[in-house]
């Protein structure tokens, strides 16, 4: 088990001593100023995205970014089965050099335990302020300004793929925001020229960025010598909020974020006790979202998230959506499994899995509004499943839940506070319960005839 403290450096000149909040950290120093001094990592090319749209964002949104990024960089390059104690916290301090000192030390408690609550970290943030000779090279902002009415994101995924359907179909001006990773591109860039093709190009624009970091960046080795990676991935979201707030930012205007998301993925009651805590995501759950817009709040970004299908699940999200036709014809190319990957090894292409929990729910929702599902899935569900192995886990655990639940009806108002703190939308909570129900009773159709055993 080892701590860590990444200290972030604005080039050469950025020099200044630095001590860890603990002796025995393991200290790694990256450098995000490119020989140009512009920053690196595809920051840089991001603001170089957004001045083509006649964008400049604040200085404390930019700040947010690159804190995120080093944020993203420990999580994705700290391995917790080798530098956390119990094999899941690892505790991290991230030193930044920022502008506006005041404001990021009154958010150091809400930036900790903001991330806390999504990666199960212990995390630990120390500013140091940024000298004038330390700015960051920004390109002119080239291009002639947009006027966008609001900011979305955009994964790739059937819910972001419905939301910019419905706002398109509106009338509304969005940008969509997207971050992406060389292996996931392929997806996301599929949509995008489905709904400029349906709707057109002038209708809607995209800011994509790709924020990655090489595995030997941080000093962590594993016993074979070559440097690990941890695949979990928590802060993503963070990262993604981070992007949508750059943007929303250089409006000059109280923007909203809209993060188009299921209720029954956003409130991700755990199925069973093994995904309870950190080892349930929690990227789009309304106790976090709260917390992100508090630290915008703090940082004077005039902007919001909303999740606006909050009370809806994924099948009445196609359903009730602007444009149910076009999604039956196009959801095939939306991407919405965990690990899409995974079959890589025995010679399968990138795919859905079939029986990981958002590929189940998805099945469910596709099933629920067409019967028909075109997407290709790697594993059917046919047969018996094996629920000691990937092919049958979710499975069986979405049947003890709906065990649960027919033994206990008011089992539900208990298991959606499972995840976290509900106080933020405490006036919605009967909503909250009924998205639970309705989004479980729609993968119990699916799931009706489904065999699992131990094997």
């Amino acid at each position: 088990m080892n701590r860590h403290t990444l200290i972030c450096r604005l080039g050469t000149r950025d020099g200044s001593a630095v001590k860890p909040v603990w002796r025995d950290a393991v200290v790694s120093e990256v450098n995000f100023l490119d020989l140009l001094g512009e920053l690196d990592y595809g920051l840089g090319h991001a603001l170089d995205r957004l001045g083509r749209l006649g964008l400049r964002p604040e200085v404390n949104a930019l700040d947010l970014l690159l804190l995120a990024s080093m944020i993203f960089a420990a999580d994705s390059r700290i391995p917790r089965k080798t530098e956390a104690q119990d094999g899941w916290t690892r505790e991290i301090e991230i030193n930044l050099p920022i502008a506006n000192l005041a404001a990021w030390e009154s958010a150091r408690e809400l930036l900790a335990g903001a991330l806390r609550f999504l990666t199960g970290d212990i995390w630990h943030f120390t500013f140091r302020r940024r000298t004038k000779e330390l700015e960051p090279v920004l390109k002119p902002v080239q291009g002639e300004l947009r006027v966008f009415q609001c900011v979305s994101l955009f994964s790739g995924g059937l819910d972001s793929y419905i939301g910019a359907i419905d706002l398109v179909k509106k009338g509304m001006q969005p940008l969509f925001v997207s971050h992406y990773l060389p292996h996931t591109s392929k997806e996301q860039v599929q949509c995008i020229e489905h709904l400029q093709g349906k709707y057109g190009e002038d209708s809607m624009e995209f800011f994509r960025a790709n924020i990655g970091f090489d595995s030997s960046l941080l000093k962590v080795f594993g016993k074979s010598g070559k440097y690990p990676s941890e695949n979990t991935e928590r802060s993503r979201s963070f990262l993604f909020f981070s992007l949508a707030a750059l943007a929303a930012s250089s409006f000059g205007n109280p923007t909203k974020i809209f993060v188009p998301e299921n209720g029954l993925i956003a409130l991700n009651v755990p199925l069973d006790w093994l995904r309870v805590g950190a080892l349930s995501t929690r990227t789009t759950h309304p106790f976090y979202m709260a917390r992100f817009n508090d630290l915008l709040q703090v940082l004077g970004i005039k902007a919001k998230l909303e999740n606006p299908y909050r009370h809806q699940t994924k099948g009445e999200m196609i359903q009730q959506s602007q444009d149910k036709e076009f999604i039956r014809e196009t959801v095939k190319d939306t991407m919405s499994c965990s690990s899409p990957s995974k079959y890589r090894q025995i010679g399968e292409s990138r795919m859905h899995c079939g029986h990981c929990v958002p590929c189940l729910i998805r099945r469910a929702a596709v099933k629920a509004a067409f019967e028909r599902d075109d997407t290709k899935y790697a594993r059917k569900l046919s047969g018996v499943l094996n629920s000691t192995q990937a092919v049958g886990e979710h499975v069986r655990s979405f049947q003890l839940a709906f065990a649960k639940l027919k033994a206990s009806p008011k089992y539900s108002t208990v298991a959606v506070r499972i995840p976290g703190p509900l106080s933020d939308v405490e006036n919605e909570f009967k909503e909250l319960v009924s998205v639970f129900e309705r989004g479980m009773a729609e993968v119990a159709v699916l799931l009706k005839t489904a065999k699992t055993r131990p094997s």
